[in-house]
């Protein structure tokens, strides 16, 4: 008796670990059942992926939807079309909302926002206070719950956790990965002085690298108190690469596609207030040491950071204008234009944007392409080269930084829980996303 899938593709190169292999693919019940070189299988829907490579599904772990409190700049729904038409299948979404992702009841009704909305999977950071200590530990057991994060330095919204006491009172309290946003906010404070009305070029200044390496370094500091693991988020310095090198046991590290691509000072000439984000994009060393701490194994994740804000905002004179740029949907692009530059092998960027999100969170069945985990796959045309531009971004202000510039290697599909999610740049059905499980024994 010959099974019938739900979905056959046949023809592609799947990546698996470290190898890429000629395999057809077989999805049933959401679940990839089969891995063969046998064609000889019936499906409702074959699909030809002739010339095409498949990778795990990827996972953007770092992103603002901004909904509830701030829809006008993007939500649940526009921000996962995004996703879906970037080849991303999972997001892990970030507690900087209005109000703050910092109660149950609120993470549960952000859970609901969620629901038959979201075009792609999706779990909620909830944010760390000086005041929801005791219910951390209760909050990351939240079916949905990624993780909680911290802010150490304000950023968009009014999470802040910036003295070491407060800090290693919740690294002792939770029971799992904490993900921290490292910029010290004492020195915040006092370089105030530094920034230039009308001049964007001072971000950067009043944020500097011993701003980012100061909060590394309590990070570190408090991990190895706790002796439990910490995600630091979007690092940006040659310091703290070098730093966290050498002190790794509970550190994780996260980059972001734009500081592997932008440099000061062009992209600040160039985009002007758009390219404002916290931490600050630097000046071009710390871009090659980035390169380098992925090369090394320093580098665990690269994930979006997706903080969009409208045109308006982004208009204002500095710092009246709001930090933060879209990216859900270039990340993968922007990605594997660097890889057909040479930069990054096909199996260390599977690891970093699908496995190492999986694993380092314990999301169940996902980051890997094996039999019985869920199916999330991403269809890559390798060879295809494409025009990046502000038209074709779904995120609800309608820009990216990278406005106008041409990618090799781009997505095709996007297969979210065994259904199409997204088929040569058009969403296809409706909402399919789901809440993802993590192991929290």
């Amino acid at each position: 008796m010959i099974d019938k899938y739900d979905i056959f593709i046949k023809n592609g190169y799947v990546v698996i670990g470290q190898t890429i292999e000629k395999l057809n693919i077989g999805i049933k019940n959401q679940k990839i059942m089969l891995l063969s070189t046998n064609t000889n299988y019936e499906s409702k829907n074959i699909i030809n992926a002739k010339n095409l490579t498949i990778l795990p599904g990827v996972i953007d772990s770092q992103v603002h939807f901004r909904e509830p409190g701030s829809e006008h700049k993007e939500d649940m729904n526009t921000g996962s079309m995004g996703a879906a038409l970037g080849g991303v299948t999972s997001i892990y979404e970030m507690p900087n909302t209005y109000p703050p992702t910092a109660t149950i009841d609120l993470l549960n009704n952000k859970l609901k926002l969620a629901k038959n909305r979201m075009w792609v999977n999706y779990a909620f950071f909830a944010g760390a206070t000086s005041g929801n200590i005791p219910s951390l530990p209760e909050l990351e057991k939240v079916p949905g719950c990624v993780g909680i994060k911290i802010f150490m330095g304000s950023s968009t919204g009014n999470l802040l956790v910036p003295d070491d006491k407060t800090l290693i009172n919740v690294l002792q309290s939770r029971n799992h990965r904490v993900a921290v946003h490292a910029e010290d906010e004492p020195r915040l404070i006092k370089r105030k002085q530094l920034i230039k009305n009308n001049d964007v070029h001072s971000h950067p200044i009043w944020r500097d690298e011993e701003t980012a390496l100061n909060a590394t370094k309590r990070v570190i500091k408090a991990a190895n108190i706790s002796k439990l693991p910490v995600h630091i988020l979007h690092v940006t310095t040659e310091e703290e690469i070098e730093l966290i090198k050498k002190n790794k046991e509970y550190i994780s590290v996260e980059v972001t596609p734009q500081h592997l691509t932008l440099s000061a000072p062009d992209c600040y000439n160039e985009l002007k207030t758009f390219a404002q984000m916290n931490p600050p994009i630097r000046v071009k060393r710390h871009l090659d040491a980035l390169w380098r701490g992925i090369n090394e194994g320093v580098v665990d994740v690269i994930g979006s950071d997706h903080a969009p804000h409208t045109r308006a905002e982004k208009l204002k004179s500095y710092p009246e204008s709001p930090s933060g740029m879209p990216g859900v949907q270039t990340l993968l692009p922007i990605m594997l234009n660097h890889l057909n530059n040479g930069k990054i092998s096909i199996y260390k960027l599977c690891e970093l944007i699908s496995t190492n999100p999986a694993k380092l969170y314990k999301a169940d069945n996902k980051g890997e392409i094996k039999l019985n985990y869920d199916a999330d796959l991403t269809i890559v045309d390798l060879k295809k080269e494409v025009k990046i531009t502000d038209d074709i971004m779904a995120n609800k202000s309608g820009w990216t930084p990278f406005n106008n510039k041409f990618v090799k290697g781009w997505p095709i599909m996007t297969i979210v829980n065994g259904k199409i999610a997204m088929r040569d740049g058009k969403l296809m059905g409706s909402p399919n996303g789901k809440p993802i499980i993590f192991d929290r024994k």
